[in-house]
């Protein structure tokens, strides 16, 4: 099932940091973690000397989606987007380059015109069944990610005919958003029947045990998903994980072993780490602080999630978290973002306490089973 991983960092923190400048030409500004291949290097000149060839553009920008998601680098939607150039603001794009197209909109957060551009897909006769099966399940997760479960169930049902599978997990996964939780991870349990479970799998898996507060289950379903391809997404989840728990010197070692350490998400995860250690936090804190600042410059005002633990976590600024966070919770509804709007409104005391009671009423209509967010539905039950 398509996840909708928080790897792109681009909403407004309260700092006014200056443009990093290298002092000379010869000055790293930075590693990237992974080397284009020879392939791709090949496709990109063909694409040079003709761009209009739909089947090169393509693949070029399901490459640079791929990269995007799985090393945590916004840079390659660029690319993703150059790719698609021809035909970018053409209505009436082939249907292959319309479903990038809104996957490119929706890895940057703009998940209103994500989803209206997934809506026309979904309105043509001229889908093969793969397009039409991954244009659903984009679709279903955007939904999801709002909160809105039952225009993402209809869309599951709808998958059903078309990839069994994966409708399968994407309506057990809702059916766990609404108070079925123990029937939801019953039900993906036998999707992996065997003693191998697909990374994809073990990941809602995982997310699911960490919601019914099964200690044992949630870290090893996210080490089996570390198999996947998702590798800063799931890192990062299991860091989180392990720094709720406090088991910092272990999130510590979990995140440095990474080849993509220097992504945002494991970069901030690192520094919680180290100051929940007592140790010197302030360079991944700065390179972080100037990432999110160009982040802002670039793109104002749509990826809160991030910043705002960077506020709460690092920075020890729980009334910025909050703004953040409710910013944040305005765009994305999802179980984490629940957490984090709680824990800012909290963390800034009476500032917070309206938004506690008003959370607590929007959870309870929703259904949510969370050990998690357990503690404000029994302080804030009527």
């Amino acid at each position: 099932m398509k996840r909708l991983p928080a790897l792109l960092l681009a909403l407004p923190l309260a700092i006014s940091a200056a443009p990093f400048v290298p002092k000379d030409d010869a000055e790293i500004v930075q590693r990237l973690p992974y080397r284009v291949d020879a392939s791709e290097r090949a496709r990109r000149a063909a694409l040079a000397r003709d761009p209009a060839q739909l089947p090169l553009a393509a693949a070029a920008a399901r490459a640079a989606l791929q990269r995007a998601r799985v090393h945590g680098d916004p840079r390659e939607l660029g690319a993703a987007q150059a790719a698609l150039a021809p035909w970018w603001a053409q209505g009436d794009a082939p249907p292959e380059a319309a479903l990038l197209r809104a996957r490119v909109l929706q890895a940057r957060h703009e998940f209103e015109p994500a989803l209206a551009e997934l809506g026309r897909l979904l309105a043509r006769a001229d889908l093969t069944d793969e397009q039409r099966a991954q244009a659903l399940l984009d679709a279903a997760a955007l939904h999801q990610l709002r909160a809105e479960l039952p225009e993402a169930r209809a869309l599951c049902e709808q998958l059903q005919p078309l990839a069994a599978l994966p409708a399968a997990a994407c309506l057990a996964e809702l059916a766990s958003l609404s108070g079925q939780g123990q029937a939801a991870a019953q039900a993906l349990a036998r999707l992996s029947p065997g003693r191998t479970i697909a990374p994809w799998l073990a990941l809602m898996q995982a997310e699911l045990a960490e919601r019914l507060g099964d200690e044992v289950a949630a870290p090893a379903f996210y080490r089996m998903a570390l198999a996947g391809e998702d590798g800063v997404y799931t890192r990062a989840a299991l860091a989180d994980w392990l720094l709720d728990r406090r088991r910092s010197a272990e999130a510590l070692s979990l995140l440095e072993r990474s080849p993509d350490a220097e992504a945002d998400a494991l970069l901030l995860r690192r520094a919680i780490a180290l100051r929940q250690l007592g140790r010197d936090a302030s360079a991944p804190a700065a390179r972080l602080r100037e990432r999110l600042a160009a982040a802002d410059r670039r793109e104002p005002g749509k990826h809160a999630r991030e910043q705002a633990r960077f506020a709460l976590d690092v920075e020890a600024q729980p009334r910025e978290a909050l703004r953040l966070a409710r910013l944040n919770w305005a765009l994305q509804r999802e179980p984490v973002d629940a957490l984090l709007l709680l824990r800012a409104a909290v963390a800034a005391g009476s500032e917070g306490e309206a938004t506690c009671q008003e959370l607590a009423d929007a959870l309870r209509g929703k259904g949510w089973q969370d050990a998690r967010l357990a503690a404000l539905d029994r302080r804030f039950s009527p």
